[in-house]
């Protein structure tokens, strides 16, 4: 993990047991055996399954699942999340060395990889704030690579008290990407499984391919 950082830009939650904060991510792990499924995420199968496997980087890795569907496909996956906690669990899960487990704060810090031939990222919070994060995470993706963004859409976070609008959505990761990206997929689409209690029943699929040259 690279250790410059952007004070600057960075707005994070003042309270420690905010589950926008380290700590707070750390807590909420800490509080059950397991957080989320172990079943992968419905869009990287989607929008992944065809891509020949090279290097990625999966954003907000939680416990896994995502890295060790791609590592079974071939992928070398180095796995990103802000909490420890997550970190530790989903390597003593999986430890195979095509899985580097990294604890990472991405809205803070410096992407710890560069040119990789797929950056996916689900569900991850990235507030308006902070969009320098998101197009280090744009640039981040080498010549052919693939960008793949899936948001939950709008009315699913509204009826959890979010809003929407505060966070970085795939239409803004799109507006990041210039003459050199290719839009594969740009989509509101049902999830397939539905998640938050039923309120997240469609995603938003941002899928972009960078092209070589």
């Amino acid at each position: 993990m690279t250790e410059n950082h952007h004070p600057d830009t960075v707005i994070r939650p003042s309270r420690p047991d905010d589950p926008g904060t380290a700590e707070g991510w750390d807590a909420r792990y800490s509080s059950a055996d397991r957080l989320w499924t172990s079943d992968v995420n419905p869009a990287l199968v989607a929008e992944v399954s065809d891509t020949e496997p090279g290097t990625a980087l999966d954003i907000g890795s939680g416990e896994g699942a995502d890295a060790r569907w791609l590592a079974d496909r071939g992928w070398q996956v180095t796995a990103l999340d802000i909490s420890q906690v997550a970190i530790d669990r989903a390597r003593e899960i999986d430890p195979r060395p095509s899985i580097t487990w990294l604890r990472a704060d991405v809205i803070a810090d410096d992407v710890p990889a560069a040119d990789v031939d797929l950056v996916t990222m689900h569900y991850f919070p990235i507030p308006k704030a902070n969009l320098d994060a998101a197009r280090r995470l744009v640039d981040a993706v080498g010549p052919g690579g693939t960008l793949l963004v899936v948001a939950h859409a709008p009315d699913g976070v509204r009826a959890h008290g979010f809003d929407p609008d505060a966070y970085v959505q795939p239409g803004d990761f799109a507006a990041l990407l210039g003459d050199g990206w290719e839009i594969v997929t740009d989509e509101t689409r049902e999830r397939g499984r539905a998640a938050g209690g039923g309120h997240h029943t469609h995603d938003v699929v941002l899928r972009a391919r960078r092209r070589v040259g």
